[in-house]
């Protein structure tokens, strides 16, 4: 009976993220934009991962920074934590939540997660999701697996 409960959940996730990524693409003119955020690596991953994503031209309207969001999810949606940046211009390694970006940043950027929750303790193995938001606007999700 838990199995098929969870094949269920699974299955109604699939379905949102689906309907998410129609929506996103009607946003976008037609182009998908899912494609900026990348898989992380590696995956399935203990105990940390580093998570690609895109910036474009067309990210820095009139030269001014792009405002980044990278969130992750557990299955049901609650928010687990806050990945930081790798190689972000201000040094150090912020978080990205609302970070911004400057114009020189266009192309392939990476954020880098250690697996803990927002309150440092180990997640447990399983499903995770990645969600990246760019200006306000979502751009896809991605999901994970942590493994022991």
């Amino acid at each position: 009976m838990r199995r098929l409960w969870c094949v269920g959940v699974i299955l109604l996730l699939g379905f949102g993220f689906m309907a998410e990524r129609a929506d996103a693409q009607n946003r976008s003119g037609g182009r998908e934009r899912g494609s900026r955020l990348e898989q992380n690596y590696p995956n399935p991953f203990n105990p940390t991962t580093t998570i690609p994503f895109m910036l474009f031209e067309e990210d820095f309207p009139g030269g001014r920074p792009a405002t980044v969001t990278i969130r992750i999810f557990n299955i049901l949606r609650q928010p687990v934590a806050t990945p930081v940046a790798k190689d972000h211009p201000s040094g150090g390694a912020p978080l990205v939540e609302r970070l911004e970006y400057p114009p020189e940043k266009v192309g392939l950027n990476e954020a880098y997660w250690d697996g803990l929750d927002r309150d440092g303790r180990k997640v447990s193995s399983g499903l995770y999701l990645i969600q990246l938001e760019i200006n306000g606007v979502r751009q896809g999700t991605k999901s994970m697996t942590v493994s022991k």
